[in-house]
């Protein structure tokens, strides 16, 4: 039977020089992070982990730096000053591995805030909108604080808590963030034409959220037979799902279900996943599992990047010194996809920067972090079509990447690639 506590006395757990870790996502439970903040006066030392989360994270300013500090595994929007400025910290990790960090006690957590659905007749909540590495969270904390909310979807997989399991249970209802589709540039439409030219019937795809994701989607209309397997999703899925493009009847893995570890969209995804036995929100550490994912056939893994130069090498974590994403799973599905029987791991990003600079580089900038390496590229794709770099050498592959730069960088590219290397390309 669930007993309820407030916030304030579920917060009497919390200790200084804890390592406190925060659900993930829109999961992040509000209530509990702002009665964390409101104790930060009786509080020192204390180190918040998480992945990207979603509200304010007024526990990262400046103002709370001798009760907390964060350490993110993934920077979101919230945390990218703090950790930018020294103020907080960053920790590059494959996704995959994180569950191990908590369960081996490599990063030993004392406290799990998370969120979780009300509890059925049987005593179990659900971890909703993200399993990923939460499960692990949960399972190697030393007190586990959980906000209930009815907001939260009550999804099928490795989500279930019972509430045996739960230290201190505080009853908070408030609508999930949500993130909303934006429309589609014409740029991002032809970068979506031309990855969904790669994928080919009967595939399974990873894919991230975002406006390119969301342009392959909006573009494989007519493909037939496509199966899931990704770390997170958003709503296009739910379209093709629909139409009967996605039946993930070719899977091997999860055979006719799409395997998740996170959703983060608008309230129709959260409604999709509700209770949908179609979707299994997974362990992280399954999901991103190379030797999983491989298993599966076509496994076609698209990912992004902020540059990529012109040997293959790609930066997918930061401009410069400057964190701004994290490693996340890019690497666990582009040697998934790599291994996969016909699979295709794709890099897919616009050919310049908002400000007009090229994406295609002949060096990645001082103290940027390679992601991908260039020996594990096979294709990248920007709006102006598709290289393919896998077994091509070094000269073949700045070729190819000078071709789909914006015309207006070719020439200074090749310019320089001449003086770096010697290599003449017209």
């Amino acid at each position: 039977m669930a007993v309820y506590h407030s916030a304030e006395q579920a917060m009497d757990l919390l200790r200084s020089n804890h390592r406190v870790f925060v659900h993930s996502v829109a999961a992040a439970p509000q209530l509990l992070l702002r009665t964390m903040v409101n104790r930060a006066s009786s509080l020192s030392g204390v180190e918040i982990i998480h992945l990207h989360t979603e509200g304010t994270a007024e526990y990262a300013l400046p103002e709370y730096e001798e009760s907390f500090r964060v350490n993110a595994l993934f920077v979101g929007a919230n945390v990218r000053k703090a950790i930018q400025s020294g103020h907080a910290d960053f920790t590059p990790v494959f996704l995959s591995e994180i569950p191990a960090l908590f369960r081996n006690k490599i990063l030993p957590l004392d406290v799990a805030l998370i969120s979780v659905s009300p509890p059925d007749k049987h005593g179990f909540c659900s971890l909703g909108t993200s399993v990923d590495v939460t499960r692990a969270a949960v399972q190697s904390a030393r007190y586990v604080i959980a906000q209930v909310n009815s907001f939260v979807p009550r999804t099928h997989g490795d989500s279930f808590i019972h509430v045996k399991h739960i230290d201190m249970m505080v009853e908070h209802h408030e609508p999930l963030p949500v993130l909303d589709a934006a429309p589609l540039s014409d740029n991002e439409k032809k970068i979506g034409e031309y990855v969904a030219s790669l994928v080919d019937d009967g595939a399974t795809l990873q894919m991230g959220i975002g406006a390119i994701p969301d342009a392959v989607l909006a573009s494989l209309g007519n493909h037939r037979e496509l199966g899931i397997h990704t770390e997170m999703f958003s709503d296009r899925v739910i379209d093709l799902v629909e139409r009967g493009v996605i039946t993930g009847q070719h899977k091997r893995k999860y055979k006719g279900k799409i395997v998740s570890g996170f959703v983060f969209g608008s309230q129709r995804l959260y409604d999709f996943v509700d209770d949908n036995p179609e979707i299994a929100m997974l362990d992280i550490g399954y999901v991103n599992d190379t030797s999983v994912i491989r298993q599966n056939p076509k496994v076609t893994a698209i990912n992004s990047a902020i540059e990529v130069d012109i040997t293959g090498q790609v930066c997918a974590d930061s401009i410069g010194c400057k964190i701004y994403s994290g490693v996340g799973g890019q690497m666990d599905f582009i040697r998934g996809a790599s291994l996969s029987e016909g699979g295709k791991p794709i890099i897919a990003l616009p050919s310049t920067t908002s400000k007009g600079l090229s994406r295609i580089v002949n060096v990645l900038k001082q103290g940027a972090g390679v992601v991908t390496t260039r020996s594990h590229v096979h294709y990248i794709v920007t709006e102006y079509g598709i290289a393919y770099l896998y077994g091509k050498s070094l000269r073949e592959r700045a070729e190819r990447l000078i071709a789909i730069a914006h015309p207006n960088h070719r020439e200074e590219l090749a310019r320089q690639t001449f003086e770096m290397y010697g290599w003449n390309i017209s």
